[in-house]
């Protein structure tokens, strides 16, 4: 066992037990409402919170200090440009969301299209939720109590966390989960403020860190066009559809915007959590990079470029998912330890909740509910709780696995990659584009994955390299499947003036916001807070351009 202190074990041990507790005291499942979306009554500050905790998964905070170790800030570029998709999602698509009622993405593809679309939208979220966010939490998550307790098996832990994790989410529904995430969210801000404080100071502060590591790329966002991790070109078109995909499309995050009391409490909502993601470059990834400068795995001789997670693993023994706890066990005092291992707890049990949260809505109103059209809220609720019981016991099974991949964040981003684009292009052109019809969605979409197959075909069963990075595939998968699209609709009936009417944008309605707007006070304007939002982002690229 590592030399965790009693103190430290007390200190996570009764978070553990607060939360679980906190969760269960605020539980919501007397109807689908309440259950799936917390009664659509949620105030800005616990929808942005709840939305931190939730994107901010232990995978999160150990595959950016692992992508840190290995290439520098660059992957800090999926996190800002994220927040400008966060403010293109809160002014344009949130208030069809809200306004439509809907309890889940795919459900709005039905309304725009039809059911055909829904039901593969929903159905591959279900698959991304289960095996890319629930298994890769569940894995992240082992690995820290691996950490703690090496004689332990990883299967067991993983099992002892699904259970955990998943009782109050389970029993209580989407309101223990957000009633959780904000405590949780707290305690993730502060941890990890804490921990990135220690490592700075480790490396002899400020000004020393700037000097180690002011030769090379590792301070910079923009990378060459042939840069293994982001290449500059990959920056500016790929990562916009994967931060798109996550923040607009995902039933994990939207379904927290969706229980908002109001449009105006769900954009500022997103733009609390966008401006938070400003700081995760600090807290989360920075770290990493003094990781490396402090030679936190004791190898000697270690290239000061940039090496592969899989070389630095095979050739030199580092796994880069182990940089945060093992950066938590050495640079941090008795007492603190338990703080921050709460935090790692906070991003494993807020985004597991999530997830599960969002395959049992999915299940229930995308294909239960189909086939039973009178089902009563008892007895959807029910299978909610059924459906993320199965969720658990099929992530806990995938979760080992995972370890086989380069890093957590190439596992989860690559893949995405190939999934996401055809959707992304798919809403896009649907909420535009008056002349889209349903035929030319689901042609789009089956494009695109039959793109997306072959692409994974080639690369993983048969070992053929493609040659292009998967940030630059991506904008040609989604050019394909709209072209697809484009040209099946032009080809096909027009779509019914009911489905184009209330669906798509039009600028009447920025007119109507714009006249709204005219006698609110400017700090609470959602177009000035995201104004300076946008602003702020550029300043950061500009920083460390």
């Amino acid at each position: 066992m590592t030399n965790l202190n009693l103190i430290d074990l007390v200190v996570l041990t009764l978070y553990i037990v607060f939360i679980i507790w906190w969760a269960l005291r605020h539980q919501k499942s007397n109807d689908s409402e309440a259950y799936f979306l917390a009664g659509r009554n949620l105030t800005w500050p616990v929808v942005g919170l709840s939305l931190f905790a939730a994107s901010v998964s232990s995978s999160t905070l150990m595959g950016h200090s692992g992508e840190g170790f290995i290439s520098g800030i660059a992957v800090f570029n999926y996190n800002w440009i994220s927040i400008l998709v966060m403010v293109f999602f809160a002014v344009f698509f949130l208030p069809f969301y809200i306004k439509s009622g809907i309890f889940t993405m795919p459900e709005f593809l039905e309304r725009r299209f039809d059911s055909k679309s829904r039901t593969y939208f929903s159905f591959i979220t279900i698959i991304g939720n289960v095996f890319l966010d629930a298994a890769a939490t569940l894995y992240t998550g082992a690995l820290i109590i691996k950490m703690i307790f090496p004689e332990a098996e990883i299967v067991w832990i993983i099992i002892g966390m699904a259970i955990v994790a998943g009782s109050y989410t389970i029993i209580g529904g989407l309101s223990s989960a957000i009633n959780a995430d904000v405590i949780q969210a707290i305690v993730l801000i502060v941890g990890s403020s804490i921990l990135a404080i220690f490592a700075m100071n480790s490396i002899g502060g400020w000004e020393a860190f700037i000097t180690q590591f002011n030769e090379g790329v590792w301070l910079k966002l923009t990378r060459p066009l042939d840069d293994p991790t982001v290449p500059w070109l990959g920056m500016w078109l790929g990562i916009p559809i994967l931060g798109f995909y996550f923040w607009a499309n995902n039933q994990v995050m939207v379904q927290r915007v969706l229980s908002a009391k109001s449009v105006d409490h769900g954009r500022k909502g997103v733009l609390l959590v966008g401006f938070l993601y400003l700081f995760t470059l600090f807290i989360f990834i920075m770290p990493g990079l003094v990781a490396r400068g402090i030679n936190l795995f004791g190898v000697e001789n270690l290239p000061n470029e940039i090496i592969s997670g899989t070389e630095l693993k095979s050739k030199y023994g580092i796994n880069t998912d182990q940089v945060y706890p093992r950066m938590i066990i050495k640079l941090l005092p008795v007492g603190i330890i338990g703080i921050i291992l709460s935090a790692m707890i906070s991003a494993l049990t807020s985004t597991l909740s999530a997830t599960l949260s969002s395959v049992s809505t999915l299940f229930t109103m995308d294909f239960y509910c189909k086939f039973d059209k009178n089902a009563s809220n008892e007895k959807k609720v029910r299978v909610g709780k059924i459906t993320a019981v199965v969720t658990l016991c099929i992530a806990v099974t995938w979760a080992p696995y995972i370890g086989q991949f380069d890093s957590l964040i190439s596992y989860y981003q690559e893949i995405v990659s190939y999934l996401a684009p055809p959707v992304v292009g798919t809403f896009f052109i649907g909420l535009f584009w008056k002349r889209s019809n349903a035929i030319g969605a689901f042609s789009g979409l089956m494009s695109g994955l039959l793109i997306a197959v072959v692409i994974m075909t080639l690369k993983y069963i048969f070992e053929i390299e493609i040659g292009l990075h998967f940030l630059l595939l991506a904008p040609i998968i989604l050019v394909l499947s709209v072209l697809t699209n484009t040209i099946v609709s032009l080809m096909t009936t027009p779509p019914p003036f009911a489905k184009v009417e209330e669906n798509t944008w039009t600028r009447k309605i920025w007119a109507e916001e714009t006249l709204a707007l005219q006698g609110v006070v400017w700090y609470k304007n959602f177009r000035l807070q995201a104004l300076f939002l946008v602003i702020a982002c550029f300043c950061m690229y500009a920083w460390f351009y």
